[in-house]
């Protein structure tokens, strides 16, 4: 017998600009393999700020598409640049639920799915998810991948108290929780005392090998390796999160004290979403002739450049310990060495520690960024730089990934 799972995701094709875009296609793309057919019931293309058809086709032609109405409340609302509160709560795609929750009982009604799923970080998806529970009795799978909230975020009170009810209320009523680190099972844990641990599930965000596989056959092997070094940062960078004001202060130090110059080392920024703010960051400390920032690429390209860098950087501030950032897992599979700006005491520190690499600094460091840095790029030249395994890697395939959670919707049914 045929069994079903409806899958409310925001992201997915042809959104640009989210690696969360590739949790839910790639879940979508491989559970037939598992014995499950999904449908996927998503926003209209008009709510996303960018798109792209580059991942459009990895859709597989039996994913059943569905795309609810859908207004970005920022852009579609708003008067002279200013909007109400109260129409973006909790996101400014509130207004997905209006279409999405009807259209999610049409489809529970054509298609009869065994379970629901829903995933964050659009909480408005949670509320999706947890209203078409509600309303058909159906086992519901949340996938918040981190906590919703921390001490201080969201950062507005209001938003954060909206996001706190919804957490509470997802938590109390979905059928298992997922989540995306050991870390942030712990946090739950520790937050929800009253739920039984086995209410809380790990899986891991990945790759897809498939997707590396397509980018090695189209590499072009270089003529010539040039002499200077090329570290690249691919994906967004956000100013508290993934903060590089002490990375760029220990590139400016150690360029005046004559230890690296712009002929031995370029540092590309690729899509970071917030190249303004970087650039003034860059400007203030004198290094553009080092660090330069690069526009998105397609996802094959953006592969392709992780392959032939010589090195690969991780960004991440302490208040991110318990997240591990999806890119870790490509770039652990493109096996190039990994210079891990983050907290020693994190869950991405403790990934890479466990396959070896012990490349890392805290972001929050200057001068441990700068010995660090000065280490990382002697190692590389030297050819021994630490690199995970293939096996190490390989484990953490989107495949791998979507069998978990395949056997995961088989308990959540067996027991409905």
């Amino acid at each position: 017998m045929v069994k079903r799972v409806l899958m409310i995701a925001f992201h997915f094709p042809p959104m640009r600009g989210s690696s969360g875009i590739l949790r839910t296609l790639k879940f979508s793309r491989y559970l037939p393999e598992f014995d499950w057919e999904p449908i996927v019931l998503t926003a209209h293309p008009r709510a996303y700020a960018s798109t792209s058809n580059d991942q459009a086709g990895e859709i597989a032609d039996r994913v059943a598409v569905y795309r609810a109405f859908a207004l970005d409340t920022s852009r579609h609302l708003s008067f002279m640049g200013r909007y109400p509160t109260l129409l973006a709560l909790p996101d400014r795609w509130a207004s997905w639920s209006l279409g999405a929750v009807p259209m999610g009982l049409y489809l529970i009604r054509k298609y009869r799915p065994d379970v629901i799923w829903s995933t964050y970080p659009i909480a408005t998806a949670h509320l999706i998810g947890l209203s078409l529970s509600r309303l058909t009795g159906l086992p519901w799978v949340a996938d918040f991948r981190d906590p919703m909230t921390d001490v201080d975020y969201p950062p507005d009170p209001l938003t954060r108290r909206m996001f706190q009810w919804i957490e509470k209320k997802s938590v109390n009523y979905c059928t298992k929780a997922v989540l995306t680190t050991p870390g942030a099972i712990d946090n739950y844990k520790e937050r929800f005392p009253q739920t039984p641990a086995s209410h809380f599930h790990l899986i891991e965000n990945g790759y897809d090998e498939e997707n590396f596989a397509a980018a090695e056959s189209s590499r072009v092997e270089e003529q010539k390796k040039s002499a200077r070094l090329i570290l690249v940062h691919s994906g967004i960078i956000y100013p508290s999160e993934r903060d590089p004001t002490q990375f760029f202060e220990a590139l400016a130090v150690l360029a005046r004290q004559g230890l690296i110059s712009h002929t031995g080392l370029h540092v590309i920024l690729r899509a970071t979403a917030h190249d303004e703010y970087l650039l003034r960051l860059i400007d203030q400390y004198e290094i553009g002739n080092i660090v330069s920032l690069a526009p998105p690429i397609p996802y094959r390209e953006a592969l392709s450049e992780m392959l032939a860098a010589d090195g690969l950087l991780i960004l991440q501030a302490s208040n991110c310990n318990n997240q591990i950032p999806a890119k870790l897992y490509e770039y652990m599979r493109a096996r190039r060495p990994i210079l891990a700006l983050t907290d020693p005491t994190g869950n991405t520190a403790a990934t890479l520690i466990g396959v070896g690499v012990d490349t890392i600094a805290p972001l929050d460091s200057r001068n441990d960024i700068m010995r660090e840095l000065l280490r990382f790029l002697a190692l590389i030249k030297a050819n021994e730089a630490p690199i995970a395994s293939m096996e190490n890697a390989l484990a953490g395939s989107r495949r791998s990934r979507t069998k978990e959670l395949g056997n995961l919707l088989d308990t959540v049914a067996q027991h409905a």
